[in-house]
């Protein structure tokens, strides 16, 4: 770390604690995000400069669990069996509403922060010290899940079903886009699942009826697949490739197997077609004389909006200089894939986007792996916080919001 980069840190951190007692509330927001502007900015270049695949997110989890273990946060990790996954916690006044920031920090292999997770983790753990430092004697309380592997493993997955979302009332998250402001998003919920066909070897010229084909299996799921897509909903997708095609083309293969990504808007009816697809491929077995064992590898739930969550955040965007944040519409078609999907699934969330360009910038890309390093990528994760923050600190002292969210939701999500 540069001197000059320390000399910032530490005069903003001279400037947090000298703060007056009575900056509380939405303006001491104001004031505690100017700074720790240069903590925010810090946390996001030393990610992005420190690329780590999921799970093994050691150097940045080691840099967020000490920032907020500084500012008086209670640290847990690891959890859910993941080595970076943590949970951070603040009480005030003995705890009550508890508002959550999901923090995400791996990067993609082989690119680098192409998908901002540097931006969103700053931008949560920004906003966690901003509210916690402005609740003055509010009972509430403030949590950051630290969230590995959301681009492989996904560590939301195991988190969820160890029960730890629950602990909040809602959760929050900046996720940087391309040059445009929106909230909410129509997101994919899915399976990916890996099939292997198990068949008998045997020379495929001159004993080719005492073998059977297991690739024999694999092309019969593909062709059933084809067929049950005429006869499913339009927001279904479905996604194979052939893993393994056999050993040689003159051995009748005994083994093959090939993955697939199957995709829906809404977890019920996906969870129908996921069967099909399940007894697509029983069937092809059964007419090739072959077995199959379905592995199962993940599932994401879609995100589930809700409006009056998304109102809020709007409304605070605003104040922040974003007059336009436009809500999704399906119009326009859905997008991939996140576990941020399961956690929304577990109590109400809301995921939100700034703009980290000038110009339209492709996620995954190394455009995006510039901009989540530029001036305006990095004025995102500051503006994040602000936003994150006033809207949790709004919804600790709104107490009929926090109430209306959770019962939308709880329509939303089918509860």
């Amino acid at each position: 770390m540069s001197l000059k980069r320390s000399l910032l840190i530490f005069i903003a951190l001279v400037s947090l604690l000298a703060a007056p007692a009575f900056a509380q509330g939405k303006a001491g927001i104001d004031a505690t995000i100017a700074a720790i502007r240069p903590q925010v900015i810090q946390i996001a270049d030393y990610i992005h400069e420190n690329p780590e695949s999921g799970n093994k997110e050691f150097k940045a989890v080691a840099l967020l669990t000490k920032t907020l273990a500084e500012n008086g946060f209670v640290i847990e990790m690891p959890v859910a069996g993941l080595e970076t996954a943590f949970v951070a916690t603040y009480k005030n006044a003995g705890g009550g509403p508890a508002i959550s920031f999901m923090a995400e920090y791996d990067a993609l292999d082989g690119l680098g922060h192409g998908c901002g997770h540097n931006l969103i983790a700053a931008s949560c753990t920004g906003a966690a010290i901003a509210l916690s430092k402005n609740l003055g004697d509010i009972p509430a309380t403030v949590i950051v899940f630290g969230c590995p592997a959301e681009e492989t493993t996904s560590g939301k997955i195991a988190m969820a079903n160890a029960g730890l979302f629950e602990r909040a009332d809602v959760g929050l998250q900046m996720h940087p886009g391309s040059n445009t402001a929106n909230v909410g998003a129509y997101t994919l919920a899915l399976n990916l699942v890996d099939f292997t066909f198990d068949g008998k070897a045997s020379h495929a010229a001159t004993s080719p009826e005492l073998g059977r084909s297991a690739l024999d299996g694999v092309m019969m799921l593909f062709n059933g697949i084809e067929y049950l897509r005429e006869h499913v909903r339009q927001d279904i997708r479905i996604q194979g490739i052939v893993t393994n095609g056999g050993q040689a083309a003159n051995i009748v293969p005994e083994k093959a197997a090939a993955r697939y990504y199957v995709r829906g808007l809404q977890r019920p009816y996906l969870d129908s077609v996921v069967e099909r697809v399940y007894a697509v491929a029983k069937g092809a077995a059964m007419a090739t004389g072959t077995t199959v064992t379905i592995s199962p590898i993940k599932q994401y739930d879609n995100v589930v909006n809700v409006s009056s969550f998304m109102d809020l955040i709007q409304n605070e965007s605003k104040a922040a200089g974003f007059a336009e944040m436009p809500k999704p519409d399906f119009n326009g078609g859905a997008g991939g894939s996140t576990d941020f999907g399961t956690a929304s699934s577990r109590i109400p969330c809301v995921m939100f986007s700034l703009p980290v360009s000038t110009q339209p910038t492709a996620g995954h890309s190394r455009d995006m792996v510039a901009a989540t390093f530029s001036p305006i990528g990095r004025e995102s994760a500051v503006k994040a916080a602000d936003i994150m923050a006033k809207a949790g600190y709004e919804l600790i002292v709104n107490p009929a919001l926090l109430a209306k969210i959770k019962a939308e939701w709880k329509i939303a999500a089918g509860k």
